[in-house]
């Protein structure tokens, strides 16, 4: 079926459309009267939450936290990160800069990923940290949005409870268990371009002890990028995934629970769109020798008018078309087991257990300046047939010779253990509820990575150009002891029931350690590289040894909590804490592209520690007969040691690469969400964030000159970036909902309306450079408009039907910036448009429990 096709449903169903809708606003009378009838009074949904790794109800918790039940993460259309753009307060989602779709980071309260670094945001699935990348901030592989019993976003620092450190809050997938109902549901879609996506879920239980649920899901859509020179779509989709969970309960005392999970993701890359080169300012590409301000006709290929045809093809292709010169992908492949075993010592005593071992490769092939040149291609190929293209304004043919597809290697190849070993308790009636443990986590590279690049391609020698080669590989290894408590001040006194004291302390020791190779073909010495740790030349045979340097950190640092709550009514929760944490520093092994990789002080860079101080509320009112919820934080965050990376260039070698910075910040920031439910059925809501993020100090040594917050720098002097606004942070994000439901007459079932507004202002992208320097850095403010409409349990069937559509209105929005425009970075500036309005069909079958 066409997308053609899908329209004229649509159009048939206009009928349909609009009586639902119609009947939908008939809702709140309807429901207003029955109300009045009805002896049960509206209240407000709850979600069962797991953030203190107990079970507990969301508005009992004193923490910050957003959790989305899954019948709202299929309303709102949430199947991947990206998704929950503005759906969480402080919370920005992006690429950030690099050059896969499927590197999705989280940036929470203004802190999240930097490249080479450990995420600030970590991802658990089933209480496991999943692994993450180290050329990319992604975490894990596609599939993890599938048949969740709810998802939870924690915001601030974590550490005394959940495994890794982190700085700037945890988001837990929690997936369903087997139950010992049988039961299942399988849902399909279909959409414009081309949508097929095929989820489902079957829950058998075995006997009493034995109950296994087998989750499985195919998302298959066409890219909305089109690619004119391999004539493909870009930001395709294509992938599949399963998991199995096995819940094992030998004794009344005994819980063992077993997940294994794998997916498998390739597509056609990214959709960069080129917007420009840097061509005519100090150390551009004419500076650098690279073309010539001369006519076409009088150097050819060397002219710069060659750079300026290219960019003027790009802007009448517009922002759905891109013209590569090497046949990108990305590729990811996941797999992983974990086992979680709870073991009740007494009534009052749990110890458990948790184990798992996880594998990830991704491989993936970009151009980065997204033009038929080599201004920056990573693992280029060659063009398909005939094979031959020309430069731009001119009539030169141009053969692509240089593919590295021969010796093209992942770029992340990872495998992860975790143990977690816990005990948990409660006292004094119930009391004091504590917990004490320690945890392990192992990531290390589980064969070889690397790249080949070209980098400063000049036009006319497009596609002869010889790529660099690089090999490297981390390793990171956390060790930690942890212990919380939580102290109802009831044991004390009756008249104190309800304040609570929380305390909890962790001591983290990590060691990161790592390898790198680099070597660009520019020796003028035959059978010769030149090494890019120390511009050397070396025998090309011994190049990856003779090239190869190694850094090694060891960090230790404390996280803790202190914590007062108070419960001045069943619904009316206050709370007040001070929390620290830290993230570890970790290994640059792009150290080896600016000839630095002799001197030790490049080779590592350092840990950030964070001081979070929060109060909040959290609370439930009645006005009259209509519930009421409202829960507002306030925090202010003490940020040191911040890692930024940034863009870098090294004359001699011609090569480009990345370097990670530390600076200082503190952050402010006021949360609220809140939600009104007039009448049954009927629901509207929101939430808003504010976060107003500024450096304190945030200096570095230019190795090639930069315009800065203190004026101009030459080469070698410190320049000051303090005065630049917050990377990856926008300062004010807010979305608004309505929900009715309407059950209908004789049991046909309950229509079901959501519509979901959410908007994200501005962000800086950069880094380091002033916005002067570095065109695009600010992404645009945008908005975005989902609906969802749904008939559940057709005629009283357990079939659900449903229309919906996302970013309704068609918005076209930047969502990364390349950020490497500036002289001594990569000169030229590229940027990712987000999802056009995506719509479509779905039928859901339920079946038994479920």
């Amino acid at each position: 079926m066409k997308t053609i096709e899908l329209r004229h449903i649509l159009r048939g169903g206009t009928a349909l459309l609009s009586g639902m809708a119609a009947m939908t606003l008939l809702a709140p009378v309807a429901s207003a009267q029955s109300a009045e009838q009805s002896a049960e009074p509206v209240s407000m949904a709850e979600i069962i939450v797991t953030a203190n790794r107990r079970e507990e109800r969301g508005q009992d918790v004193p923490i910050s936290i957003t959790a989305i039940s899954p019948q709202r993460l299929e309303q709102q259309g949430i199947n991947k990160e990206q998704d929950l753009q503005a759906s969480v307060p402080s919370l920005v989602v992006g690429p950030n800069g690099q050059g896969s779709r499927d590197s999705n980071s989280f940036t929470l309260r203004g802190q999240g990923a930097t490249f080479q670094a450990s995420p600030g945001v970590v991802v658990y699935l089933n209480e496991i940290p999943l692994p993450s990348g180290i050329t990319l901030s992604q975490q894990g592989g596609p599939g993890n949005f599938v048949d969740l019993e709810n998802m939870q976003v924690l915001a601030g620092p974590q550490g005394t409870l959940f495994g890794r450190n982190t700085t700037g809050g945890a988001v837990l997938l929690v997936p369903k268990k087997p139950t010992d109902s049988f039961g299942g549901w399988v849902k399909g879609e279909y959409g414009n371009y081309d949508r097929k996506y095929l989820e489902g879920a079957i829950n058998l239980p075995v006997n009493e002890k034995l109950a296994v649920r087998v989750v499985g899901a195919y998302h298959d859509r066409d890219g909305y990028t089109r690619d004119v020179v391999w004539n493909k779509d870009r930001d395709n989709e294509h992938w599949y995934s399963g998991r199995v969970g096995i819940l094992f309960r030998p004794t009344e005392t005994i819980t063992n629970y077993t997940m294994v999970y794998g997916s498998y993701s390739k597509n056609n890359g990214a959709g960069l769109i080129h917007r420009g080169f840097n061509i005519d300012s100090p150390g551009g590409l004419a500076d650098l020798g690279l073309c010539a301000n001369l006519p076409v006709g009088v150097v050819g290929g060397y002219s710069c008018d060659v750079y300026r045809a290219t960019t003027a093809q790009a802007d009448a292709l517009g922002p759905r078309k891109t013209a590569f010169s090497t046949d990108t992908f990305s590729k990811t492949e996941t797999w992983g087991v974990s086992n979680t075993t709870d073991i009740e010592l007494s009534d009052e005593i749990t110890l458990r257990n948790i184990v798992s071992y996880q594998k990830m490769k991704v491989g993936y092939r970009y151009d980065g300046d997204a033009t038929v040149l080599q201004q920056h291609d990573v693992d280029p190929g060659r063009l398909p047939a005939p094979g031959v293209v020309t430069l731009p304004g001119t009539n030169f043919p141009v053969t692509y010779l240089n593919s590295t597809g021969a010796t093209e290697l992942p770029r992340d190849n990872l495998r992860v253990w975790t143990e977690e070993l816990q005990l948990q308790g409660t006292m004094l009636d119930g009391n004091l509820n504590w917990t004490v443990g320690g945890f392990y986590y192992d990531q290390r590279p589980d064969g070889l990575q690397g790249s080949r690049a070209v980098l400063y391609c000049p036009a006319v020698t497009t596609g002869l150009c010889t790529a660099s080669q690089s090999q490297y590989g981390t390793s990171t290894v956390s060790k930690a002891l942890y212990g919380q408590a939580t102290l109802d001040f009831a044991a004390l006194s009756p008249a104190l029931d309800g304040l609570r004291l929380t305390g909890g302390y962790r001591q983290t020791w990590d060691h990161v350690y790592g390898f790198a190779t680099q070597f660009n073909y520019t020796s003028p010495n035959p059978g010769q590289v030149r090494c890019g740790k120390d511009n050397l030349d070396v025998p090309e045979a011994t190049a990856v040894e003779d090239c190869r340097f190694e850094g090694s950190q060891r960090t230790s640092s404390p996280s803790w909590l202190v914590g007062l709550d108070y419960k001045v009514s069943s619904n009316i929760l206050l709370y007040g804490k001070v929390s620290r944490s830290y993230k570890a520093g970790g290994f640059n092994n792009y150290a080896v592209y600016f000839g630095q990789g002799t001197d030790p002080d490049t080779r590592t860079f350092l840990p950030e520690k964070v001081t979070s101080y929060e109060i909040g509320m959290k609370s439930d009112f009645r006005l009259g007969s209509v519930p009421l919820r409202f829960n507002i934080a306030g925090y202010s965050t003490d940020y040191k040691g911040i890692q930024r990376a940034t863009g870098d260039y090294n004359p001699t070698t011609t090569a480009g690469g990345a370097r990670t910075l530390n600076a200082d910040a503190r952050i402010n920031g006021i949360e609220i969400e809140t939600s009104v439910r007039p009448f049954p059925g009927v629901e509207v809501g929101g939430n808003f964030s504010y976060t107003d993020a500024k450096y304190k100090k945030f200096d570095y040594v230019t190795p090639t000159g930069a315009l800065a917050c203190n004026g101009f720098v030459p080469a070698g002097g410190t320049a000051d970036a303090s005065c630049l606004d917050f990377q990856y942070v926008a300062p004010y994000i807010w979305s608004f909902h309505v929900s009715a439901e309407q059950p209908l007459a004789n049991d046909m079932g309950t229509l079901a309306l959501y519509a979901n507004y959410s908007h994200t202002s501005k962000q800086n992208t950069e880094a380091v450079q002033l916005p002067s320097q570095q065109p695009g850095a600010v992404l645009e403010a945008f908005g975005l408009l989902s609906v969802s409409l749904d008939w559940r349990k057709v005629g009283g069937s357990g079939f659900d039907l449903g229309l919906f559509a996302t970013n309704l209105v068609n918005k076209t929005y930047r969502i990364s910036n390349a950020d490497v425009y500036q002289a001594g970075g990569l000169l030229y500036w590229a940027t990712l448009y987000g999802e056009p309005r995506m719509y479509g069909l779905r039928v859901k079958y339920t079946f038994g429990g479920g």
